[in-house]
């Protein structure tokens, strides 16, 4: 199933250290399978108070120390043999960054690899292809970060094209939020925003024009949870999923019409979203409006899944 040296019992870590997120994931490997034993995440908010003025700020630095030494102890309980961590958006861009990953080397002895964006969209492809069949028409997978936003146009066979946009949604919410409910003319001048800003995703999508939707991270992860709670009906244990874009249209007309209290009120909200998700939501929407989507689907597996993809195939190798 895999190639290289996995092929006796083996216990691996994948720690995403996202700019809103932090995800742990362990994995048990025996004879090319793998098998999940622990899955947490963690609101870091690590673009916080900083991001928008190309920092971190003391308090996220705290914050981020102090998870990443949860982590490693829940490491060390499971007995892992192998840890990759990677940071993504927030800290390559922050002129303390390094700083930052040192402090936390120095508390838990964790290397931290600094990916950069176009390796960000390539290991979220592999993550998506994981949990779902893209299929052999053309779709746009669209993953939301807290500071940047990965685009990848494919089909199940090849890639025609991806790339990563810092315009993550702690960098829209300090644009852009500036009142909750968040105003028709707020909403405007995102839009604008995005239209100067992802000019080029506008210039693939003519060419390849996809019609299939997919997202995966944690807004629509959200959701998908908001649609099955409305609808009464539990949610199966997948890994993907779909919403229609009528479900979508609704949930949207929800979000951006309540203050922060009434969003939290929303049977499937949870805290470390509702603040981010009314500027997500309006950039999913904005594209829906400029693209003839059919279907929406979900990815539960983004960027953690993919990069355990690549150490599995031994395109990323541990020390």
């Amino acid at each position: 199933m895999f190639l290289g040296r996995y092929t006796t019992m083996d216990k691996i870590a994948i720690i995403d250290l996202g700019t809103n997120t932090f995800h742990l994931l362990i994995v048990e490997v025996k004879d090319g399978e793998e098998k999940i034993i622990h899955k947490e995440k963690i609101a870091v908010k690590l673009g916080e108070g900083g991001i928008s003025e190309g920092n971190i700020s003391k308090a996220a630095e705290e914050r981020a120390v102090k998870t990443m030494l949860y982590f490693k102890d829940k490491i060390n309980e499971e007995q892992v043999e192998q840890i990759f961590a990677s940071a993504t958006s927030a800290m390559r861009n922050a002129g303390n960054g390094e700083e930052v990953m040192k402090q936390i080397y120095d508390a838990t002895g964790i290397s931290i690899n600094l990916i950069s964006g176009m390796d960000e969209a390539k290991f979220i492809h592999m993550g998506v292809k994981k949990a779902l069949e893209i299929g052999s028409e053309p779709a746009l997978i669209m993953d939301i970060g807290g500071g940047s936003v990965e685009f990848i146009i494919c089909n199940n066979i090849e890639v025609f094209w991806m790339q990563s946009f810092e315009i993550g949604a702690q960098r829209l919410l300090d644009k852009f939020h500036k009142h909750d409910p968040i105003l028709p003319k707020d909403i405007e001048k995102l839009d604008d925003f995005l239209r100067k800003e992802l000019e080029e995703l506008k210039v693939k999508m003519d060419i390849y024009q996809p019609h299939h939707l997919i997202g995966s991270s944690g807004t629509f992860d959200t959701l998908i949870d908001i649609n099955y709670e409305e609808k009464g009906i539990a949610k199966p244990d997948d890994v993907s999923f779909s919403i229609s874009l009528e479900d979508f249209d609704h949930i949207f007309n929800e979000i951006i019409h309540k203050t922060k209290e009434e969003r939290m009120a929303i049977p499937g909200m949870i805290e470390m979203r509702v603040d981010m998700i009314v500027v997500a939501v309006c950039l999913i929407q904005f594209l829906i409006e400029n693209n003839e989507f059919i279907d929406i689907k979900v990815s539960t597996y983004a960027l953690k899944e993919g990069l355990l993809d690549a150490i599995l195939s031994n395109e990323i190798k541990l020390s």
